[in-house]
């Protein structure tokens, strides 16, 4: 949960606390839709809080409700454009939902305001890999892309 901290961010603010941790313990525990409630609690009192908006991004996403993340990820994009984890969250919903050209952006703005630490490594890597995919940098062209060997190259 190290790298969460890192990509989401922390807030001075205590009155949050409370209601966002039991959030992310109810998270841990797989409790989405208790979560959701916490970490909308936590949102009351503190309006607009771009991490506690972002777990809630993540909560909806679990929960099936895809197109409320989305919206919600881009809230948190309009009042900060550079929320490593709303572009994130934001990139992979449009890779999953078919919309891949618009996931490039915010995968290239994830890494480029991509979280220090060996906890977010993984999710590095994710992005790197899901973007080389999608823009054909690095490695191999998927199969359907490779020219077709002659008969000369196959014996």
């Amino acid at each position: 949960m190290g790298w969460l901290k890192n990509v989401f961010g922390t807030s001075g603010d205590t009155g949050r606390v409370a209601y966002y941790d039991e959030g992310v313990a109810l998270m841990t525990e797989g409790k989405f839709h208790e979560a959701l409630t916490s970490f909308r609690l936590a949102l009351k009192e503190s309006p607009g809080d771009a991490v506690v908006l972002q777990q809630i991004a993540i909560s909806y996403t679990r929960i099936g409700m895809t197109e409320e993340a989305a919206k919600t990820y881009r809230h948190v994009l309009q009042k900060n454009p550079d929320a490593a984890g709303a572009h994130y969250g934001l990139a992979f919903l449009l890779v999953r939902s078919g919309q891949e050209p618009d996931a490039i952006p915010h995968l290239r703005a994830f890494l480029e305001n991509a979280p220090a630490g060996q906890d977010a490594g993984e999710h590095l890597s994710h992005a790197r890999e899901t973007l080389a995919r999608l823009t054909g940098e690095g490695g191999p062209p998927p199969a359907a892309e490779r020219p077709r060997p002659t008969q000369d190259e196959l014996f």
